[in-house]
C-alpha cells in the first residue's frame, strides 16, 4: 500500500513553508515516527515523520519549494515492510530432490562463484527482475544484501552524472604529491558569498519594520539595585533546586513583578486595533529566546498563575527548544507582554522593539558591579539598566515610566512580589 507524507496543517497565522532538508532519500528503509524531513515556516521549523514502516519510494516536494497545508511531500511504500516481517517469519520453501535429478531453487542464482544473496537482498532481486550479478556486494566474500539492491535502485533512478558522482571511487596506486599551491596573503582573501533570507528572518524583518512604521514608540529607562535578589538566590538557590529540579534565576523574578505592574497599569496590556483599545484580562508572557534561526518570542500563558518554579521550569524548556529547532506553533501564539533579557549576551543598555500588536516590551541587561550612594555613603552594588519600549499612541508617558518604578520597587524588595504590595 502506499501512503502519503503530508505537510501538517499550519497555524492560522501561517499560510506556507519551505522545504528546509530531507533527512532520508529515496529508497531508503524508514520505521513509523523516523524522522523525513524539515519544513521552514515563518515561525518555527517542522519535523515531519514518517507516518507508517516501509520504503521512501518517491520525494514530490524538494528542498527549496513552498508548500502549503496537507500537501503530498513523499509517498512511502508499506508493502516492502510487510513482505519482509512475512520472509522473516516464514523460512524459505525447501524444494525435494529426486535421486540423480539436480537440486532446483526457486531463489536466484549466486553471482558466478560468489555466495547467495541475503534474503531481503534476494527479495528485492526478484521483484524487480534483477541478476544478483549485476549488483556489487558489499557484504562478506562479496555477498549481495539488501541495502546494496536499494543502493543500485536509487542509483539507477538518479541522473547518470549524479550516480556517478555517488558510486566509490577505484582504488589505485597513491599518486605522487603534488606541490601545494602558494598561500595568498590574508589581505587578499576578498570573497563574497550569498545566503538565501531564511522564513524565520524574513517574518522578523518584517515584524520589526512594522512595529517601528506603525506605532509611535518610545523608551524609558531606569536602574535597579539587585543586591536584594543576588542575596536571596544565593541563600535558597541549592534548597529550590533541590525541590524544584530547576535553577533560580533572574527571569521568574522579573516575570512575577511584570504582572504586577501590569495589574496597576492596563494599557501597557493592551493594544490599539483601529479606533479602539482592546484590553486582556490576562496575563500571556512572551519570553524573547535567541535560536540559530533568530529570535523567537514563546510564551508564558496565564503567568500570574504561575510559581516561581513553574516560570524558570518552562523558560528553561523553551530556550532548549528553540536553540534545538523543537519549537511548537503554539508555542509562539499570543503573548500580551515581552521581556528580552540581552543581559545573557552581556548587553549593558539598548532599546527593544515592541513585538506587534502589543504595546510594550521590558529590557534586562547586563549587571555590572556600579558605585550608588546609599544613607550618604559611595558602596559598590550589583546593578541593571532596565528599558521599556512602549507605544505612546496608547501609553502615555506618565504610566510608563511609573511601570518601570513598579517593576523597581518589586525587584529591591522581593517580599512585595509575595504579599501583593
Amino acid at each position: 500500500m502506499i501512503v502519503e507524507v503530508k505537510v501538517p496543517v499550519f497555524a492560522e497565522s501561517v499560510q506556507e513553508g519551505t522545504v528546509l532538508a530531507w533527512q532520508r532519500r529515496p529508497g531508503e528503509s524508514v520505521k513509523r515516527g523516523d524522522h523525513l524531513v524539515d519544513v521552514e515556516t515563518d515561525k518555527v521549523v517542522l519535523e515531519i515523520v514518517a507516518p507508517e514502516d516501509g520504503i521512501l519510494q518517491k520525494v514530490v516536494r524538494t528542498q527549496g519549494e513552498v508548500v502549503q497545508s496537507e500537501e503530498v511531500l513523499a509517498t512511502i511504500d508499506t508493502e516492502y515492510a510487510a513482505l519482509e516481517r512475512r520472509f522473516e517469519a516464514e523460512p524459505p520453501q525447501v524444494l525435494p530432490i529426486t535421486p540423480g535429478e539436480p537440486a532446483k531453487s526457486a531463489q536466484p542464482a549466486p553471482a558466478a562463484g560468489g555466495p547467495l544473496p541475503g534474503p531481503g537482498a534476494r527479495r528485492l532481486l526478484a521483484e524487480h527482475g534483477l541478476e544478483p550479478d549485476a549488483v556489487p556486494g558489499s557484504g562478506k566474500e562479496g555477498r549481495v544484501t539488501r541495502p546494496d539492491v536499494l543502493a543500485y535502485l536509487a542509483a539507477r533512478e538518479r541522473p547518470p552524472a549524479e550516480a556517478a558522482a555517488s558510486r566509490p571511487a577505484p582504488r589505485a596506486a597513491a599518486p605522487a604529491a603534488a606541490p601545494a599551491p602558494p598561500h595568498l596573503p590574508a589581505a587578499h582573501a576578498r570573497g563574497e558569498r550569498r545566503e538565501p533570507l531564511s522564513r524565520i528572518r524574513a517574518r522578523i524583518a518584517e515584524r520589526l519594520v512594522e512595529a517601528q512604521h506603525r506605532a509611535a514608540l518610545l523608551t524609558t529607562f531606569n536602574e535597579i539595585n539587585m543586591q536584594a535578589v543576588v542575596d536571596l538566590r544565593a541563600r535558597h538557590r541549592e534548597r529550590f533546586e533541590q525541590a524544584h529540579g530547576v535553577r533560580l534565576g533572574f527571569m521568574s523574578f522579573f516575570a512575577k513583578a511584570a504582572v504586577e505592574a501590569l495589574r496597576r497599569f492596563p494599557a501597557v496590556n493592551a493594544y490599539l486595533e483601529a479606533d479602539a483599545i482592546v484590553h486582556h484580562d490576562y496575563y500571556d508572557l512572551g519570553i524573547a529566546v535567541g535560536s540559530p534561526r533568530g529570535l523567537v518570542v514563546p510564551v508564558l500563558r496565564n503567568i500570574d498563575q504561575l510559581s516561581f518554579a513553574d516560570i524558570e521550569r518552562q523558560t528553561a524548556q523553551f530556550v532548549d527548544r528553540a536553540r534545538d529547532g523543537k519549537l511548537k506553533p503554539d508555542d509562539l501564539l499570543g503573548g500580551t507582554f515581552t521581556i528580552t533579557n540581552g543581559g545573557v549576551f552581556g548587553s549593558l543598555l539598548s532599546t527593544p522593539i515592541v513585538n506587534p500588536p502589543q504595546s510594550a516590551i521590558l529590557g534586562m541587561h547586563k549587571i555590572a558591579d556600579r558605585p550608588v550612594a546609599e544613607n550618604g555613603q559611595v558602596v559598590i552594588r550589583p546593578m541593571m539598566y532596565v528599558a521599556l519600549t512602549y507605544d505612546h499612541r496608547i501609553i502615555d508617558g506618565r504610566e510608563a515610566v511609573q511601570f518601570l518604578v513598579t517593576i523597581k520597587e518589586a525587584i529591591e524588595d522581593p517580599a512585595r512580589l509575595l504579599l501583593g504590595l
